[in-house]
């Protein structure tokens, strides 16, 4: 314990650092406005820098156990290794966006790189009996974690804070089946502090966004430590259940699930690409609604908190029947049913203005 505490201090401290540093010597590197692809709520051209420290303290956290656990063997684990590809393909993809705004098919099919890489490494969900179903559906996991993280990054401190609480449930679910010792503990550990560190220059008013480069990564991190924990934890003594599995991961990813598929909704709804950015997120719709940015951060903090406690519950039940299940799912329905209502508010609001 004493070392992964001193890995969280070592995490947050280089996170900060690193990032008070891109903030001070930053020009035009990274630079990002409200007339770029990815549609900000504030119109200020910020450096999107945030993501290199996300991935310098990732592999620092690699580094650091495989120095403190004095084994090597690490470097044989496959699914490791279709990680770190994985992640590190993630950073490159949204490291090209941020720099050239590459066109979105080139990015989806990097996206969907990221899912294979992961498969023929052995991270690969399993809910069905048919490989082929099973890796379809890690593919678009992959993809839809990436997009959703990605698509939430549009206000000061929103993804930063949703991601800390994803991590704090990954570290719940590896604390409680103790696996401390993993690697994958560490890594998480590390995450938790890179986010916090950067956390104390991206709250509002932000000074620093994290980019594409940041929220591809995270989005390919999250999503494989998603299927590790809690799509595909070994520990079935504790998540025996496969609609178990599928609830837990839809509430602990509460907040981005539920705000791409009300965007989704309403993009298709009128007739336009989901793909193409805009203000309309649950985000922009509570600030239409009098939320200012600080408080719409604390809304969504809220939610995924409430929603970690709930799947601390599920995680602590090993009593699963129908009730359950309709109580659960009845639960994040109704916070789905809650941030897109935001959406009729604001046309109820306009039409009355």
């Amino acid at each position: 314990m004493f070392i992964a505490i001193l890995l969280f201090v070592i995490s947050i401290l280089v996170s900060f650092l690193i990032n008070g540093l891109f903030l001070r010597f930053s020009r035009n590197l990274g630079m990002r406005n409200i007339e770029n692809e990815q549609i900000r709520w504030a119109s200020t051209t910020k450096p999107a820098l945030g993501g290199f420290s996300f991935y310098i303290v990732f592999l620092l956290s690699i580094a650091f156990y495989a120095i403190i656990s004095e084994r090597h063997t690490f470097l044989n684990n496959e699914q490791l290794l279709g990680i770190l590809m994985s992640s590190t393909l993630g950073f490159f993809i949204g490291l090209a966006d941020d720099a050239y705004n590459t066109k979105p098919i080139l990015k989806l099919l990097g996206q969907i790189s990221c899912g294979l890489i992961l498969i023929f490494s052995g991270t690969l969900i399993h809910l069905s009996e048919n490989l082929l179903f099973n890796q379809i559906l890690t593919v678009f996991w992959i993809v839809g974690i990436m997009n959703s993280i990605n698509m939430l990054d549009n206000m000061d401190g929103i993804t930063t804070s949703v991601s800390i609480f994803i991590i704090i449930g990954v570290l719940m679910v590896l604390y409680i089946t103790k696996a401390q010792e993993a690697i994958f503990f560490y890594i998480s550990i590390g995450t938790l502090g890179a986010l916090i560190g950067f956390l104390f220059y991206n709250w509002n008013p932000s000074k620093i966004y994290m980019g594409d480069t940041g929220s591809q990564f995270l989005g390919a991190l999250l999503g494989a430590l998603g299927i590790i924990c809690f799509w595909e934890t070994p520990f079935d003594f504790i998540l025996h259940h496969q609609t178990k599995k599928v609830l837990l991961t839809l509430i602990v990813f509460i907040v981005p699930i539920c705000d791409t598929t009300t965007v989704t909704i309403n993009r298709l709804l009128a007739k336009k690409s989901p793909f193409i950015g805009g203000k309309d997120h649950t985000t922009h719709h509570l600030s239409y609604l009098g939320f200012s940015e600080k408080k719409v951060a604390l809304i969504m903090m809220l939610i995924s908190g409430i929603s970690l406690f709930v799947a601390y519950t599920m995680i602590s039940n090993y009593d699963w029947n129908l009730n359950r299940i309709f109580i659960y799912s009845l639960y994040f329905f109704l916070f789905l049913f809650l941030l897109y209502s935001t959406t009729w508010l604001v046309k109820r609001k306009k039409r009355k203005s």
